[in-house]
């Protein structure tokens, strides 16, 4: 197995205030290490569009990780524009992998379907939207951890296409 670097990037205004502490992104981290990637970062930032557009574009224009997991931002409070700065940020769609995951997270609650999360491509990193909970974030990565693997070797041009 390839061992794919993953930026973590965590969108909470009281976070970054330092009124939080940032579990969500400390669990994407222990998830991640235990399935073989490498924690390439661990960010945290308020919930501001154009300074999460930057990141994003920054971090996936240098390289800095192949696959950029955020969490939070996804819900419908007005601050909540992980999304849009994630689209604004994003070369190309892949709805599949937010649409797995709401679809697996709607067999445990019905507010799955309030997840606004995305998920696409800026160059070769791919970036993914987890929403802020602890529990959301485990459930959500067990339907799409499974195809992060295959998808980045494809991206990365280390694997071919799909048969």
């Amino acid at each position: 197995m390839m061992a794919y670097r993953v930026g973590i990037l965590t969108l909470s205004d009281k976070g970054a205030q330092g009124l939080r502490e940032d579990r969500s992104g400390a669990r994407i981290a222990e998830i991640m290490k235990a399935a073989g990637y490498e924690i390439a970062f661990a960010e945290l930032l308020p919930d501001d569009l154009e300074r999460i557009k930057a990141f994003l574009t920054e971090k996936c224009d240098g390289n800095a990780c192949d696959l950029l997991l955020t969490t939070g931002g996804t819900g419908f409070s007005e601050r909540d524009v992980t999304p849009e700065a994630t689209c604004a940020a994003m070369e190309r769609n892949v709805p599949g992998i937010a649409e797995a995951m709401r679809a697996a997270s709607l067999k445990i609650t019905p507010r799955a379907m309030l997840s606004r999360g995305v998920s696409g491509i800026r160059k070769k990193t791919l970036i993914v939207n987890l929403p802020g909970s602890v529990r959301a974030v485990e459930e959500n990565l067990d339907a799409a951890l499974p195809a992060f693997q295959h998808g980045l070797g494809i991206l990365s041009g280390k694997e071919g296409e799909c048969g």
